[in-house]
């Protein structure tokens, strides 16, 4: 059996076992999962059955491509539509870039390490060639205020608390924050706002690297 056989054997194993049987129900995100092959975001040379394992995995710099139900379930509770325009904090492998881009979202996508986002912004593209995603080198804290409001931000490793300023970019029409939060013990947070009303609620415990802080008089750039 090839490598390309093989692989969507086992990307269907992880969609049915991992994502469906654990409880994502969107279709949407299930067939973005069977269309992304995860082994073109994780370091060469790495065994297909860690690549599809449902656990997190390196990939250099201290950082990790995301346990996959955890990214599903992230996606899932943004309650997303296609066109949404999307703020992702923490673009690591790419991975999760390529299943939203996949679902039809812009995406506008943070992150801090440049090797990484430059190895992301040559990732994402060869998977999903009509990609609707700005790359940009730039800590999370702050947010990307030149393109907001967005429909959904999602945010791929933890801050103590959640950062004003990413609330302040939610779409006042339903926008939605899904974050890890907290130091020793985080959960799963999404926040939702109305208006000038902000709707908080508590789920999944998990574990995250903490989000790096920014320093003083950093900017960001497009890579």
């Amino acid at each position: 059996m090839n490598s390309e056989s093989s692989s969507a054997i086992l990307r269907m194993r992880m969609v049915r076992r991992d994502l469906a049987g654990a409880g994502i129900d969107d279709e949407r995100i299930l067939n973005a999962f069977m269309k992304i092959p995860r082994e073109k975001f994780v370091p060469p040379g790495t065994r297909l059955a860690d690549a599809y394992g449902d656990y997190p995995y390196p990939i250099g710099f201290g950082q990790t491509i995301s346990q996959p139900f955890i990214v599903a379930f992230m996606i899932q509770m943004l309650e997303i539509e296609p066109g949404d325009r999307i703020l992702e904090i923490g673009t690591g492998s790419g991975y999760q870039t390529a299943i939203l881009a996949s679902m039809g979202m812009e995406v506008v996508t943070l992150e801090l390490i440049p090797d990484l986002i430059v190895s992301a912004k040559k990732a994402v593209p060869a998977v999903v060639p009509d990609a609707d995603i700005k790359f940009i080198n730039a800590d999370g804290y702050q947010g990307w205020s030149p393109a907001a409001p967005y429909d959904g931000i999602i945010v791929s490793a933890a801050p103590v608390s959640i950062p004003d300023e990413l609330e302040k970019q939610l779409s006042p029409d339903g926008g939605r924050l899904v974050l890890p939060s907290g130091e020793w013990q985080q959960r799963l947070i999404s926040v939702t706002r109305d208006g000038d009303n902000l709707i908080m609620k508590k789920s999944l415990p998990v574990r995250f690297v903490p989000l790096v802080k920014p320093c003083r008089h950093w900017k960001g750039k497009s890579v």
